[in-house]
């Protein structure tokens, strides 16, 4: 500011009443005090700023577990839009499903004083994230619920949605459905998995353990799992995926066998209307997931720390069964 003084030949208090929007700056002043701004290129540091105001900072951050999947960036979307409705910035980080990557950009987030946190867990225990090492800075988890902490949590039906695609294969006269999932570990393909069993039960079948895969990460992985699964002579009629990618992943073996196996998955995603064979979807709002993490995350900002604790939260996303015939 005293550069940008000096070249406007004017009082460094006269440059912070231009960029503070000061009616009492003459138009003569602020033209010339505007002019060595652009010509200096100047910018004002707000995390200084509001530091020295005593201000919140204007940012919340978001903390995922893979970009890649157009589940996080849909949630992402969905809280931008809350944070952008209040005046606030997203900051956003990727953990790749890395316990310490998380930890990391915890800290870094709390040191640039961001005003509080949404949090996809990476891993099973978030002590990490508790007011224990955190301090005041609120947090709240998505799509995974806290363990070892106290926190407002936004979920997914996970089980009902996995029970209900299961169901309508099995209505769809299926016996033999096998299961491609992600590692037992996390919460959502423990709870989808949950549900795919419940499903067999409730209509007095017994799934068979040799047609459960649970070890997929990605869709190479889903690929593979889904060919050791169809490539036997008692190869399963139908697959439950537990994610959009471990879908496409067994959608990949079911066309390189030629086998027209039936598939069901959860998240919904691109084209899935189009593949060349039956797919049923278990579908949500995952903006939504975003919208109401963001709203919970604002709530507890506004109370501050001195406001006497309240009973964390837990808000489901209720999901919905599409089908698609294939073309």
């Amino acid at each position: 500011m005293r550069d940008v003084a000096a070249r406007a030949q004017v009082s460094a208090m006269t440059v912070s009443r231009v960029l503070k929007n000061d009616t009492r700056v003459g138009a003569a002043a602020r033209a010339k005090v505007l002019a060595a701004v652009d010509e200096l290129g100047y910018r004002r540091n707000e995390v200084a700023r509001s530091l020295r105001l005593g201000k919140p900072s204007g940012m919340i951050g978001l903390v995922v577990t893979n970009l890649a999947n157009p589940f996080y960036s849909r949630l992402a979307l969905g809280a931008e839009q809350v944070a952008e409705e209040h005046g606030l910035r997203l900051v956003l980080g990727n953990t790749a499903e890395q316990v310490k990557r998380e930890q990391e950009l915890v800290e870094d987030l709390v040191s640039r004083q961001v005003d509080g946190m949404i949090v996809v867990p990476a891993g099973s225990s978030q002590r990490h994230l508790g007011a224990a090492v955190l301090g005041p800075t609120p947090v709240v988890l998505a799509s995974r619920p806290p363990a070892g902490i106290e926190a407002d949590a936004v979920l997914v039906d996970d089980f009902g949605g996995a029970r209900a695609a299961t169901a309508q294969l099995i209505a769809d006269g299926h016996r033999c459905i096998g299961f491609v999932g992600n590692p037992p570990v996390l919460f959502t393909g423990a709870e989808r998995f949950r549900g795919y069993w419940a499903a067999h039960e409730e209509a007095g079948i017994v799934p068979r353990e040799k047609w459960v895969s649970r070890g997929a990460h990605d869709i190479p992985s889903a690929e593979a799992a889904a060919r050791r699964l169809l490539d036997r002579p008692d190869a399963p009629t139908a697959l439950f995926c537990t994610n959009n990618r471990m879908t496409l992943g067994a959608y990949r073996a079911v066309r390189g066998l030629g086998s027209g196996t039936s598939l069901a998955g959860f998240d919904d995603f691109d084209l899935a209307d189009l593949l060349d064979v039956p797919v049923t979807i278990v579908a949500y709002d995952a903006d939504e997931v975003g919208r109401r993490a963001a709203r919970l995350l604002l709530d507890r900002i506004a109370k501050g720390s001195s406001a006497p604790q309240e009973p964390c939260r837990r808000t489901v996303v209720p999901t919905t069964v599409v089908r698609h015939t294939g073309t």
